[in-house]
This record gives C-alpha cells, sequence and structure tokens, in this order.
C-alpha cells in the first residue's frame, strides 16, 4: 500500500482502555462520573475563590487559573472518549485529532507553568514575607499568567506542526484513547527521528526546568521554615505548601511515567493507565487536594454552600 500523507487521512481509529464490549459500559459510568466530579469540583474552586475577598490573593488566583486548566484538560479527552464508547464507534477526524494534540499540549504545559509559578509564589510568601505584597503584585501575576499562556500556545502549535507532517502507509489504530503524537510516530512510515528528538527534548524543556524551578524553590523553602524556632510556625508554614506539593508529585509523576513509558516501548496498555492518571485523575483530585487542606478554603466553601458568602471585587 502506498504511503498517506495525513493530509489526506480523514480519520484514524482510537482504541481506547479496552476492546473487550463487556467492560465498556463499566467505562463509560466510571469516566463519565469522573468528568462531571471534575468539571464541578473545578467550576466550584473557581466560584469559591471569586466569592470571598479573603479569597483574593495571589495563590488563589493562580489556583482559579489552574482549575481552568484542569477543566481544558479533561474535556479535551473524556467527551470524545465517552462519545465513542456510547456510540461503539472509534474513529477520530484528522481535524479531530489536530485539535486535541493541540489542545493537550496547551493545557498540559499551562499546568505546568501554573504549578512552577504557585511554587515561587509560596517561596515568596515563606522566605520574604514582609516583602510579598510589593513583590506579588497584581501586574506581576497578570504577567506570569500571560507569560505562562504564551508558551503554552507555543508549545502546542510545535507539536501540531510535527503531527501535521507525518505520513503513514497504512490506516492508524492508535492504542489509547486520545491522539498523542508520540503514539502516533510509532505508525508513521516516514523517518521520525528527527521529530521524536524534537518531542523529547521539548519535553525535557518543558517539564525539566519547571521541575528544577519547584525543587529550587522547596530547597528554600524548607531551608527556611527549619529555621522558625517555633513547631506551631513550622506546621503552619509546611501546611500552606502541602496541598501544592501533593499536585505537584501527583502530576510530574504520572507525566513523567508516560515519557518513560513510551521512551523504552513498554506495553501500549501501561502506556494508557499512565494517561489516564495525568489526564483524568489529576484534573479531579486537585480541587479536593486543595479545599481539603486549606483551612481558608473550607472556611468560604462552607459559606457558599449555606448561601452566606457574597461577591466583591
Amino acid at each position: 500500500m502506498e504511503p498517506k500523507n495525513l493530509t489526506g487521512v480523514s480519520e484514524f481509529l482510537l482504541l481506547g482502555l479496552s476492546e473487550d464490549p463487556e467492560v465498556q459500559e463499566l467505562l463509560f459510568g466510571l469516566f463519565l462520573l469522573m468528568y462531571l466530579i471534575t468539571v464541578a469540583g473545578n467550576l466550584l474552586m473557581i466560584l469559591t475563590v471569586s466569592s470571598d475577598p479573603i479569597l483574593h490573593t495571589p495563590m488563589y488566583f493562580f489556583l482559579s487559573n489552574l482549575s481552568l486548566a484542569d477543566i481544558g484538560f479533561i474535556s479535551t479527552t473524556a467527551p470524545k472518549m465517552l462519545l465513542n464508547i456510547q456510540t461503539q464507534n472509534k474513529s477520530i477526524t484528522y481535524v479531530g485529532c489536530l485539535t486535541q494534540v493541540s489542545f493537550i499540549y496547551l493545557f498540559g504545559c499551562l499546568e505546568i507553568l501554573l504549578l512552577t509559578v504557585m511554587a515561587y509564589d509560596r517561596l515568596v510568601a515563606i522566605c520574604h514575607p514582609l516583602h510579598y505584597t510589593i513583590i506579588m503584585r497584581p501586574r506581576l501575576c497578570g504577567l506570569l499568567l500571560l507569560v505562562s499562556f504564551i508558551i503554552s500556545i507555543l508549545d502546542s502549535q510545535l507539536h501540531m506542526a510535527m503531527v501535521a507532517q507525518l505520513t503513514f502507509c497504512t490506516d492508524v489504530e492508535i492504542p489509547s484513547f486520545f491522539c498523542d503524537p508520540p503514539q502516533l510516530f510509532n505508525f508513521a512510515c516516514s523517518d521520525t527521528s528527527n521529530n521524536t528528538i524534537v518531542v523529547y527534548f521539548i519535553g525535557v524543556i518543558i517539564g525539566g526546568l519547571p521541575a528544577s524551578g519547584i525543587l529550587f524553590s522547596y530547597t528554600r523553602i524548607i531551608s527556611s521554615i527549619l529555621k522558625v524556632s517555633s513547631s506551631g510556625g513550622k506546621f503552619k508554614a509546611f501546611s500552606t505548601c502541602g496541598s501544592h506539593l501533593s499536585v505537584v508529585c501527583l502530576y510530574f509523576g504520572t507525566g513523567i511515567g508516560v515519557y518513560l513509558s513510551s521512551a523504552v516501548s513498554i506495553s501500549p496498555r501501561k502506556g494508557v493507565v499512565a494517561s489516564v492518571m495525568y489526564t483524568v485523575v489529576t484534573p479531579m483530585l486537585n480541587p479536593f487536594i486543595y479545599s481539603l487542606r486549606n483551612k481558608d478554603i473550607k472556611k468560604v466553601l462552607g459559606r457558599l454552600l449555606s448561601g452566606k458568602a457574597y461577591f466583591q471585587h
């Protein structure tokens, strides 16, 4: 069969998590529930942050934007997966595949950069508390968000451009529930060595530099906390970072797992499980991690649910 250029391919097949017909109904119910919980939980987090002036601080400003990124991230993959299961149709159009690639890397990169910015915010709050309001001005917070968004757009467009250049010799059956460049590279009959190098180079930059920044921030934070004399002060300082650190470990841990699994070519199904963790499970858990470990959010959330919250800007 002659090679087909990607622009001439009308659709691909997403094999999903399982090809067993008996578990499709279970997967549909499970992922529909997870999707609804994620969207509702993150929307409630955004509403909580905006409903009370006590949460109108840089930390919660970035947290609300992280919730928006979580909603966008899971909405890029889950609805299409649910639709395919419900209609028993595994196909995704060429345009749909490119759109998924674009938005997955847009929101994925945005989450990484927001987590990095939030680590810097905690660094300033704990290591330079007297200068916190001066350093973390609204203008700086807006600039950090804008730069993060611009970098994320560039990253997503670069990945989409690399996918658009691929050629294939056979119809593509992707052993996953969404289009992902490393998976597509495996089915291309053209030389993808340069593309693969670029993807992993970008992955090291987008993942490695923020991870180094977060590690540096927490090294400084822990050093400052250990200098606090009272145990109560240490506990309070650690508690303000606990939620963020939990999300960082969860997101980076699963993300690195996906990249390593594709690099060492283990079973595609194992890679799919890791993908579920960072594209579905992590966005679902984020609002719960922050709300359960944060007294201010729990207090405002309680007032919001009881109808006593008020909105001020």
